[in-house]
Parts: C-alpha cells; sequence; structure tokens
C-alpha cells in the first residue's frame, strides 16, 4: 500500500512535535539551584537525601556567590536561588524567601597563632588595616595577613554589615572566592586572618572568640554570638510543581533533620 507524500509528512510534524514536548518537559522539570557558595554544600546535602526518595527527581546546584542567587532567581535562570545574606529592599521585588536556619561566621587565624579572642573593634582596625601587626593585639611580632571574600559573597556583606560599618576592608587584602579558599590561605600562612562559615569551619585553622564568645550552636541560636546570616532559598514569586514540591520537603522534619545536620541553626529566641 502507497503512503502518500502528504501523510508522510503528517507523520513527521507529529513525530517532531512529540520529541520537542518530551524534551521541553524533561527540561522544565529539571530544578536549577544557584547563588551562595556557603549554602551549597547544604543545598547539596538537601538534594542527596531528598532524591533518595524521590528518584525521578533532577536537581542541579551551583555556586556562584549569593548576588548570583538572588540575580538567577529573579531572572528565572535558576528555579531557587540562594543567598547568605538578608536581601535589600531593592531586591526583594518579586521574590519569596525561605530561611532554612542561621550560620555564624568565624574568624579564623593559623593554629600556630597565639591569638584567642579578638574585639569587633579590633577586628575592623585589622581588616581595615589600622591594625598592622599582631603585637598590638597580643600576638607575635609579626605583619597581619588579611584574607577576605570576593565581592557579591554573602559572607563578606554580612561581615561588612556586622563589623565594619562605613570602613572598607583594605585594599592589598587576599581575596578568596570561598569558604574553603579562604580556610586554606589561612591555613598554610602562620600570620593570616580570615572569616569563614560556621557549617564549614573544620580544625585546619584556630577559631577566634569576638567579645568574649566563642561561635557555637547554641550562642548563634541565642544571638549571643553576634557574627551571624541568614541561609535563604529565593524564588521567583510562589513556587509551583516540582519546586515547591522539593521546597516543602525542604522545610519539613526530614528536610530539617538534614539541615541540623549541616550545622545550620534554628533561632531559640
Amino acid at each position: 500500500m502507497k503512503i502518500s507524500k502528504k501523510l508522510l509528512f503528517l507523520i513527521g510534524i507529529f513525530v517532531v512535535v512529540i520529541v520537542g514536548a518530551i524534551l521541553v518537559s524533561s527540561q522544565s522539570s529539571t530544578i536549577n539551584i544557584v547563588g551562595s557558595t556557603s549554602v551549597q554544600p547544604t543545598a547539596e546535602k538537601l538534594v542527596e537525601v531528598y532524591s533518595e526518595s524521590h528518584k525521578d527527581s533532577k536537581i542541579n546546584v551551583q555556586g556562584g556567590g549569593s548576588s548570583v542567587g538572588i540575580k538567577s532567581a529573579k531572572d528565572g535562570s535558576a528555579q531557587i536561588g540562594t543567598s547568605s545574606k538578608e536581601l535589600d529592599d531593592g531586591e526583594k521585588e518579586g521574590l519569596k524567601t525561605y530561611e532554612l536556619g542561621k550560620d555564624g561566621i568565624v574568624i579564623g587565624v593559623n593554629n600556630e597563632n597565639e591569638v584567642s579572642d579578638l574585639s569587633k573593634d579590633q577586628l575592623k582596625g585589622i581588616f581595615s588595616g589600622e591594625i598592622k601587626n599582631w603585637n598590638e593585639i597580643g600576638g607575635n611580632d609579626a605583619e597581619i595577613h588579611v584574607v577576605t571574600r570576593e565581592d557579591g559573597s554573602g559572607t563578606l556583606d554580612a561581615f561588612e554589615s556586622i563589623i565594619m560599618g562605613d570602613s572598607k576592608i583594605k585594599d592589598d587584602a587576599i581575596v578568596q572566592s570561598s569558604t574553603e579558599a579562604v580556610k586554606q590561605s589561612v591555613s598554610q600562612d602562620p600570620n593570616a586572618i580570615g572569616f569563614v562559615s560556621f557549617a564549614h569551619m573544620s580544625d585546619d585553622v584556630k577559631t577566634v572568640s569576638v567579645n568574649n564568645v566563642a561561635p557555637s550552636e547554641e550562642t548563634i541560636a541565642d544571638n549571643s554570638y553576634e557574627l551571624q546570616r541568614p541561609f535563604l532559598f529565593i524564588t521567583k514569586g510562589e513556587p509551583t510543581d516540582e519546586v515547591k514540591k522539593f521546597i516543602d520537603w525542604v522545610m519539613s522534619d526530614e528536610g530539617s533533620k538534614v539541615l541540623q545536620e549541616e550545622k545550620i541553626i534554628k533561632s531559640s529566641n
């Protein structure tokens, strides 16, 4: 039986439409989470655990910084943005935020450093460059090497807001692009100081108390440790479908258990 060219053409069009629909459906069901490098490991762990009970889920997690996360949520290039800083009034329009919990910002020095406590004023002096030598604050006679984060970092934004105020971090500070990179710099330099996420602090650098309060789950929860900021998920308007399903799970008891294991802290106030 002969099949007309017209019928073959129609069949071809039908196949193209069906394949296109499948591809679009596959792409639209993929959730892209983009933003804060501090939130990134926590988001990755949430996705890992979620995927164990949701085998068909397709969720990608990327860094880039809090500013990138906010922008990506706003322009729709990511279904979920992440931020480790509160959104400014100008950034909030059209966006919905979900607070996963709080994270402390830990002041870290090299394990060989004798300094164990600094005031907020001393930190401001160190990072602005007014205090230049460790012997000015009870340490050895050595130049202080300041390590900071890149522009757009939520950790930097929170540190500047809490510690620096109107002062600027010194121009010749060493700039790193992640918590891990800051820790590596400080661990390799006996005279370095930097700030990192409490959730990802490790014993390869030494924790310094601030105003005689050491960072801990308890002191962050009750706000007695002042250097802290939120971990946020951000969506463009109300989430729907798979994005809503995932966020609902994150905010449930199951998700809260993962967040607790990742040292993300709920407020006790």
